[in-house]
């Protein structure tokens, strides 16, 4: 008796997993297609990062007016302070007076906005060369 209901219980998991396994393929199955829709064309087709590249232009190719050499883009955007855990008070050895980023004439700090105590500290912190 007791295998009975045993084997009972067995079998009403397992129809019962069934049941929740195939709406989770499907859901897989679905999102995959979706990834696979928006990766799929620019992997294909790229970004063609040589604007202009069917204008007339009078200067010979390679030249510094055709060069097609990455430069970064002018960025002025720093983290905010909160986002890099910026404290007032040094972490052990480590504060903003010895840290590469930091700028002693303005008190200030290249990569992290706002004004920047020279005892201060964040996650950023690297140390001078």
């Amino acid at each position: 008796m007791i295998t009975d209901i045993d084997e009972g219980n067995r079998k009403q998991f397992k129809d019962k997993m069934e049941e929740e396994i195939l709406p989770r393929r499907v859901v897989l199955r679905g999102a995959l297609a979706v990834t696979v829709g928006l990766l799929l064309p620019p992997a294909l087709f790229g970004c063609d990062s040589r604007k202009g590249a069917n204008s007339t232009s009078s200067a010979p190719p390679g030249s510094p007016a055709t060069s097609t050499a990455y430069t970064a883009p002018k960025t002025t955007a720093k983290a905010s302070q909160a986002s890099v855990q910026y404290q007032t008070q040094p972490k052990g050895d480590q504060k903003c007076s010895g840290c590469l980023h930091f700028i002693p004439e303005s008190n200030s700090c290249k990569v992290v906005d706002g004004q920047i105590s020279p005892d201060g500290w964040c996650r950023l912190w690297a140390k001078k060369a």
